[in-house]
């Protein structure tokens, strides 16, 4: 993925960015004065890598086909059979460059069904027809990618930027609104004498003969005083279908929800009616029925009290840091500008957080009349953290081994251990202390000392088809909803 970061202001030079696992990788232009800005915890932990890329042009100036760098590939040769079959492999996967400017992301708008216009905060590489024919990703876009067995390689980009010229506002100079892009494939014949027109840049399945590969982009400036500094994020979402809210589903699932809430409740109601009227008709003194028999039973601990103690507790913890991050980003204080601060945030919460995890386990594990509270409140502040951290841990290892950049520096995990064992653990064993300090919760009947014996269950009833009949109504009701959200915060 590129990635590319440019400042505005009246004829400045422009300054790109790109992602270091192209730069690492793929043969792509590099830029000699490489920079790189220091990344917060979210930007590692997502695995940006930032670094500046070797397109460069002044703003305001019109640039047209202007050539970047070129990249020859030998057959001879077993480096370059390597880069150019790595390169390959890229684009059968559908790699995608992602570019920044001046802190905005690049979209590339195209016309899909029905007349709409999706906007891709990326765009491919390249694209590839298959040996029998079939085209494949971005290759529908254009009717000459039709050759088989052949990779098209989008080596020209025409980036239309987009300004507020500052007219009737408190700023001096102009400031960037909107940054598109489109991608071309052009065969570049005679790299002193580009046009950029003509037939597609293609790359044959077999690597046979020598390839040059020269790289090219071109760069419009128009100005848009129309749209505001301060809702210039809009025109990446405007266009996005899957991001507009869906008001049908989420009316369908209400009146699913409630209507069957309403046929609980009247089950329910009708239920305890008829068992409150029976036992007003019958004499004290016969033998107890109905759900009667289990008031005894009711309060007693669970067998797996224990755990859970130790998953309430964790629950609480990751709600708590959910609604307070939701909360923040709502109000606006984590900005899709500022990158890399909804998964800071939400970290440094989690830390922070440690308190009320161990109270709520030790409330709980003390209302069980546990004994065993030390192994209670390691389990709190290690079980949950331990699994999350070696499954990490271990798809980290992967990232190392196969060189990706994504795979989170060696400091950032020693940084994350501190915060964990430093911070959360103690703060943890703070809440357990007051959690076991408070009287445990008096029960409003007494729990019998020999459990009830449970009569032999139907088939319904059991755990595994209780759980699936009982869960699937809410999950259907909000799968669609869950889908668009989550989409949305990603």
């Amino acid at each position: 993925m590129y990635y590319i970061e440019i400042f505005l202001c009246n004829m400045c030079q422009i300054s790109l960015q790109m992602h270091s696992i192209f730069l690492a990788n793929f043969d792509f232009c590099q830029d000699t004065e490489e920079k790189r800005p220091s990344e917060n915890l979210g930007q590692v932990l997502f695995g940006e890598r930032i670094a500046s890329s070797p397109y460069k042009f002044t703003f305001k100036k019109q640039e047209t086909c202007k050539k970047v760098c070129t990249r020859s590939y030998d057959p001879a040769n077993s480096a370059d059979k390597s880069k150019l079959a790595f390169l390959k492999k890229g684009m059968q996967l559908n790699y995608q460059h992602h570019w920044i400017i001046d802190n905005m992301p690049v979209t590339w708008c195209y016309d899909v069904e029905d007349g709409q216009k999706y906007c891709n905060p990326g765009f491919p590489i390249g694209c590839f027809v298959t040996p029998d024919g079939r085209v494949k990703d971005a290759c529908v876009i254009n009717s000459e990618f039709n050759k088989k067995n052949t990779f098209y390689l989008f080596n020209h980009v025409d980036i239309t930027i987009m300004y507020h010229s500052g007219k009737d506002e408190n700023w001096p100079g102009a400031r960037l609104v909107t940054a598109r892009l489109r991608p071309q494939s052009y065969k570049h014949t005679d790299e002193n004498n580009l046009s950029c027109e003509g037939p597609p840049m293609e790359i044959p399945g077999e690597f046979n003969n020598k390839l040059n590969l020269i790289y090219t982009y071109s760069v419009t400036f128009e100005e848009k005083n129309n749209i505001k500094w301060a809702s210039r994020w809009d025109y990446i979402l405007e266009s996005m279908p899957h991001t507009n809210i869906q008001w049908f589903s989420i009316m369908n699932s209400l009146v699913i929800v409630l209507f069957l809430s309403g046929m609980v409740a009247m089950i329910i109601l009708r239920t305890l009616h008829k068992d409150i009227a029976r036992y007003n008709q019958i004499d004290s003194s016969v033998k107890e029925f109905g759900w009667k028999l289990v008031h005894g039973d009711v309060f007693r601990p669970p067998r797996k009290g224990m755990l859970l103690s130790v998953f309430l507790g964790q629950g609480t913890q990751i709600f708590i840091m959910t609604f307070i991050t939701l909360f923040l980003a709502c109000l606006g204080f984590l900005s899709p500008a500022n990158r890399g601060a909804l998964m800071t945030c939400a970290v440094v919460l989690w830390v922070l957080l440690g308190t009320p995890a161990g109270y709520v386990s030790a409330r709980m594990y003390k209302t069980f009349r546990g004994e065993k509270w030390k192994t209670n409140v390691l389990l709190t502040a290690l079980l949950c953290p331990g699994i999350v951290f070696a499954d990490f841990f271990i798809m980290n290892l992967i990232l190392w081994v196969k060189g990706s950049s994504a795979a989170i520096p060696f400091g950032t995990l020693v940084a994350i251990l501190a915060m964990w064992f430093g911070i959360s653990v103690p703060l943890t064993f703070v809440g357990a202390y007051f959690g076991f300090k408070e009287k445990p919760i008096e029960h409003p009947v007494r729990t019998n000392q020999i459990p009830r014996q449970i009569p032999e269950q139907s088939f319904f009833t059991k755990p595994l088809p209780g759980i699936i009949m009982g869960g699937i109504l809410p999950f259907g009701c909000i799968f669609i909803q869950l889908f668009f959200i989550l989409n949305s915060i990603w």
